[in-house]
Formats: C-alpha cells, sequence, structure tokens
C-alpha cells in the first residue's frame, strides 16, 4: 500500500511524515513550494493478531504488512492551472493507491501561511481544485486525440470503442467542472481499467489529516465533511513526531499524560485501510507467519496469487480458518476437531483475519 503525503507548503507535511514513519527529516520553518523534493520510508502495520499468532507458532520469521509513505514536494496555489503540475511531481503523485492531505490548523506567528491565514477548510478546498484542475488538463488533451481520431473513421469496432471512451472522459470533465473529485463518481470496473493510464489524481481516496496545535482539540476534524473516499482526522503532529522518537515504555507513560487512546500510526493505517478497501489474512507455520494485503471481497484465488502466481496458476483448495477460531480452539489440531477449520474452493470470498494455505499444483 502506497500513500504519497501532500500538502500547501508549511502545512507541517514533513512532521506528519516523520510522526509516521518514526523519520528524522529536518522540517525548516521556510521552503520553497512546488521544490520537487521526496523523502520515502516504509512502515510496519501494528497488527496484534500477528502478534499473537506468532508467539503461538514461534516461527522463524514474521512479516508484517506493510505501508509505504512518500512525503512529496508542497503543492502551491495555482501549479493546476499553469499547465498542470510539473511531470515529475505529477508522476510521484499518480504512483500512489491514496493521498495523505496535510492541512494546517495550527498557529505560529514565526511560520507564515502562504494564503495569508490558518483557514483548514479552505485549504482542504484549495487543494482539492488544483488536483481537479490538473485532472482536466490530462482529460482535455486525450479528448482530443479521441475527437480527432473518432473524426478520421475506421474500423466499426474501433470507433465504437472511440466513442464509448468519448462518452466516460466527457462524463468526467463534467463532474469535474461541477467540482466534483472523480473519486465521487461511480465508475464501472471495464472504465477502471482504462483509466488507469491516466493518472488521474481526483480519483484517489483522500485522507485529510489536520496538522493541530499541542492542546487543540480533535473535535476539529469534524468542522471539514466527510465525503465518498474521504476522511478526516487530527493529529497533534509535532507531538506526534516527538512520540515517534520515544522508547515504547516512555511513548506509554506520553500517550496517557496526554490522553491520545493510540499513536497517530495506527489510527491512520486504519483509516488508510478503510479507504482503499483492504483488509489482512495470514499465513502460518514455523518457518513464517505472515500478513498479507488484499481487497475486500477478493476470492481465495486472488489470495493466492497475492501470494505467488504459481499458487494462483496452480490453485486445487484453500484451507481456511478464521483468526478467532483459531485463538478460540489454541491450535490448529483442536479446531480441526471443532470444525472450525474447512476446505474453500476458488470462489471463496476471503475475511479479514483468515488464516489461510493454499494446496496447489504445478
Amino acid at each position: 500500500m502506497h500513500i504519497g503525503i501532500i500538502g500547501l507548503p508549511q502545512s507541517g507535511k514533513t512532521t506528519i511524515f516523520n510522526a509516521l514513519t518514526r523519520g528524522t527529516v529536518a522540517t525548516p520553518a521556510f521552503g520553497s513550494s512546488g521544490r520537487m523534493e521526496v523523502h520515502t520510508a516504509s512502515v510496519y502495520v501494528p497488527d496484534e493478531r500477528v502478534d499473537r499468532l506468532s508467539a503461538m507458532y514461534k516461527p522463524k520469521k514474521t512479516t508484517y504488512a506493510q505501508v509505504h509513505y512518500k512525503d512529496i514536494a508542497g503543492l502551491a496555489k495555482g501549479l493546476g492551472e499553469s499547465g498542470g503540475l510539473a511531470g515529475p511531481l505529477l508522476n510521484e503523485m499518480s504512483q500512489n493507491d491514496a493521498l495523505l492531505h496535510v492541512v494546517r490548523a495550527f498557529a505560529d506567528p514565526n511560520v507564515l501561511h502562504p494564503e495569508g491565514s490558518v483557514d483548514p477548510a479552505r485549504d482542504v478546498d484549495l487543494v482539492e481544485i488544483e488536483l481537479m484542475l490538473s485532472d482536466m488538463i490530462v482529460i482535455n488533451k486525450r479528448l482530443e486525440r479521441v475527437r480527432e481520431r473518432v473524426g478520421k473513421g475506421g474500423k466499426p469496432t474501433e470507433v465504437e470503442a472511440l466513442k464509448a471512451e468519448q462518452a466516460l472522459l466527457d462524463r468526467l470533465m463534467a463532474a469535474l467542472e461541477a467540482e466534483t473529485p472523480l473519486r465521487e463518481l461511480d465508475i464501472a470496473p471495464e472504465d477502471e481499467k482504462l483509466l488507469r493510464g491516466f493518472n488521474l489524481l481526483s480519483q484517489k481516496p483522500m485522507l485529510v489529516v489536520l496538522n493541530t496545535d499541542d492542546d487543540a482539540d480533535e473535535t476539529v476534524a469534524s468542522q471539514i465533511p466527510s465525503r465518498p473516499l474521504r476522511e478526516v482526522i487530527a493529529l497533534r503532529g509535532k507531538l506526534e513526531a516527538e512520540l515517534a522518537q520515544m522508547e515504547p515504555a516512555d511513548a506509554a507513560d506520553f500517550l496517557a499524560e496526554f490522553g491520545i487512546a493510540e499513536p497517530s500510526l495506527s489510527r491512520v493505517i486504519h483509516l488508510s485501510y478503510k479507504l482503499l478497501k483492504v483488509q489482512s489474512f495470514f499465513t502460518v507455520g514455523e518457518d513464517e507467519v505472515r500478513a498479507w494485503t488484499i481487497p475486500v471481497g477478493a476470492s481465495a484465488v486472488e489470495a493466492a496469487g497475492a501470494i505467488h502466481t504459481d499458487l494462483a496458476r496452480g490453485f486445487i483448495r484453500a484451507e481456511v480458518i478464521g483468526y478467532a477460531d483459531l485463538i478460540g480452539a489454541g491450535s490448529m489440531a483442536e479446531a480441526r476437531k471443532h470444525g472450525t477449520f474447512r476446505l474453500e474452493g476458488k470462489e471463496y470470498v476471503v475475511k479479514d483475519g483468515d488464516i489461510v494455505h493454499i494446496r496447489f499444483a504445478l
């Protein structure tokens, strides 16, 4: 799972990046907007289920799911209008499964806001518009080419396909002109495939992170309305970044002192999984206990493919047991006695927390 961190200059993007990744990237008080500067880091997804399974099997190796974060150069008002986002910046943003928009919600007279004042609702809308303007430029360029090719004629099947694409692009353009992000449209799976190469930014799920003061009330997030495939969370960025550098015992005391229920990493990952509609299943054994990430609704054969393409190709059956059933039984042998261990076919829909072993033949 790849998540790109974006935001206006002086929003505290890098502070949030450090909080999520235990990073120590410098956060200067002044920066140049739009400058191409990218920081990347991978973090393990905290999961108590993996811990319990590892304690049960005592494997040689324990592997958690991972999230890859990318702290991307600051955006600025007007970037989407002046010919679209620059190639390298657009490329860095488009490679992510979702975008995490850091919005400044803290006051600091020593750090000037590029818009002259702190207004989270305004900044959320400003960045959304920049993403939509960039998409409009991409779609318009493609529409011009499609219309030209339709005008030239050709084989009936090719012209029909081009007209269908034109109708889809016209629909997207109409939504953007109405200031509706493309993530809010209901797009058919076959059309989704067509759009994958377009790098449309407003189509990506969005997690809005309000970067607040240390003493802020987290209910400030309620001031930003949730919309389809967009979630809002408030984080005390500077405080959370300090927390990320502490030893576990000290961090626990710190959390209790400031009334923080859980570290920002866990909260952000939870919302990211929700936005991207993904879940975890597990494989277990003496060699390795491992968490795998798959889309909600994925079939057993798709889960097999997440492990290795050979398993999907030679799929025979999936041995499946729910995490709670295994923990309740205490062992796989006991689970078999209780009848909670079962064989499933290709079409079985894997559930969050399922423990899966694939039977296959090469």
